[in-house]
């Protein structure tokens, strides 16, 4: 039963996601007839309250769903998911990062319209948004067991099993190095207890208190990541232009892979980019849903931010810290290791503690918001009198996934991530005629206005 769920993991996250999420996107791209170029201006005024309307139906402002979004995608993904990238793919690997994330912005300018266009409410009354409800109202009935895959897949898949695990070895190679298997043991349990902790204090606090808590943190991440690498790539500043030569080069050539495969590198840099921005898997919209606006539009364009932030901002600040240093061609060291080696070599002595510090706070802002989003499908498959029941398990799993090796369960966490997809991607294609529609009267709108 392992091996299946291991084997099926790996195919999901092979072919069928790729073309689902870089086929769709790259249709909502071309359709919405290139907006994450034309209005990125309009959506960074949207960003910061122009036009905010506090009388509109939601929970929370548009800022503080676009930092709970960004807080759930900015994580490990950005760190270790780049340093698996160049490992793979070779530095050509980043330039198709960033043309899956531009593609990624159309995604969840479209998805995140319809969490506005098509809201619903729960068993208790409260107006809520996300894929099963975009199905339910914009899709008819008929449509329904999509939102039951799409809820039933998050219910596992949005477990914060890989995160515990990721930051607690992150935890222990910087801070801790235990003499024995008991003490290493002993090390993971007192993490997990202390991250459950954390994160419980946030998370039953439901969505406000994530909301600002991720509104805070958000910024403050981003920008001491965004420091640490400056200080790297002040260091070695006379060798980027030759960084940012190879990975164009080697984009199209895939020189720096064994064979030279373009192909291979375009499937590595468009895989890490799908998932560490996320767009397309479902879960931004059920953020963005409980969004105080009645413009739809204006919601999606906020939303679209989201990649750019996490994929053309912090994937290549990573990107470049491994390049400059050089460590992707001296080491043997993968993922989240790798990193590490280009921060202690660019920034000796301080440098791993600084890292461990991102990890930490995007680590937990990722848990902070999984769990949002776990508790919205449980609210919609059980009820929303039984839903708080769900964050108990979540915080369960939370040290489960700091103390045991879960190959399987992580397998499992990830496959149902991207099944997650096929509902979204499925009700975002269905419904796109809508958004343009809707995006054409908008845009008129604010043109009339500003005469």
């Amino acid at each position: 039963m392992g091996e299946i769920i291991i084997s099926f993991s790996n195919w999901i996250w092979g072919p069928p996601i790729l073309v689902l999420l870089l086929g769709g996107g790259t249709y909502f791209f071309i359709h919405s007839g290139f907006i994450p170029f034309r209005k990125m201006g309009h959506a960074i005024s949207l960003l910061r309250g122009k036009y905010d309307d506090d009388l509109a139906p939601g929970q929370i402002s548009s800022r503080q769903a676009l930092s709970a979004a960004i807080a759930s995608t900015v994580g490990l993904g950005n760190i270790s998911g780049v340093a698996i990238a160049l490992n793979m793919g070779g530095p050509g690997a980043i330039f198709w990062m960033w043309v899956a994330a531009f593609v990624g912005m159309a995604t969840k300018f479209y998805t995140c319209s319809l969490a506005i266009m098509y809201r619903g409410k729960d068993s208790a009354g409260v107006i809520q948004g996300g894929p099963m409800y975009v199905i339910d109202h914009g899709m008819g009935k008929k449509w329904k067991f999509l939102s039951y895959i799409f809820c039933i897949a998050g219910v596992i898949g949005l477990l914060a099993i890989f995160q515990a695990n990721q930051l607690t070895a992150v935890i222990q190679a910087v801070l801790i190095e235990p003499d024995s298997m008991e003490e290493t043991v002993r090390n993971r349990w007192i993490i997990g207890i202390i991250m459950m902790s954390l994160t419980a204090t946030v998370i039953l606090g439901g969505i406000q208190r994530i909301a600002a808590v991720a509104s805070k943190m958000v910024p403050f991440m981003v920008g001491i990541y965004f420091f640490t690498v400056l200080i790297i790539v002040f260091k070695y500043v006379g060798d980027i232009p030759e960084m940012l030569q190879l990975i164009f080069v080697d984009a199209f050539t895939g020189t720096a892979v064994m064979g030279g495969a373009v192909g291979s590198v375009i499937i590595v840099g468009a895989r890490r980019a799908a998932f560490s921005n996320e767009a397309g898997i479902g879960t931004a919209p059920m953020v963005h849903g409980q969004s105080k606006n009645n413009e739809p539009i204006r919601e999606g364009l906020i939303a679209m931010l989201g990649p750019f932030i996490d994929t053309i901002v912090v994937c290549t600040l990573t990107a470049l810290a491994i390049l400059l240093t050089r460590v992707w061609e001296t080491t043997e060291n993968d993922g989240v290791k790798l990193t590490l080696a280009a921060f202690e070599i660019g920034i000796p002595v301080i440098g791993k503690y600084l890292l461990m510090i991102s990890v930490l706070v995007f680590a937990l802002s990722t848990m902070f918001t999984y769990s949002y989003y776990g508790h919205k499908c449980s609210n919609y498959l059980f009820g929303a009198d039984k839903a708080k029941y769900y964050n108990y398990f979540y915080l369960v799993t939370i040290v489960v996934g700091a103390v045991a090796s879960l190959e399987v369960v992580v397998s499992l966490v990830d496959g149902m991530y991207a099944v997650m997809a096929f509902p979204n991607m499925i009700a975002a294609l269905y419904l796109a005629p809508k958004v343009k529609a809707a995006s054409k009267d908008y845009f008129s709108r604010m043109r009339a206005k500003s005469k």
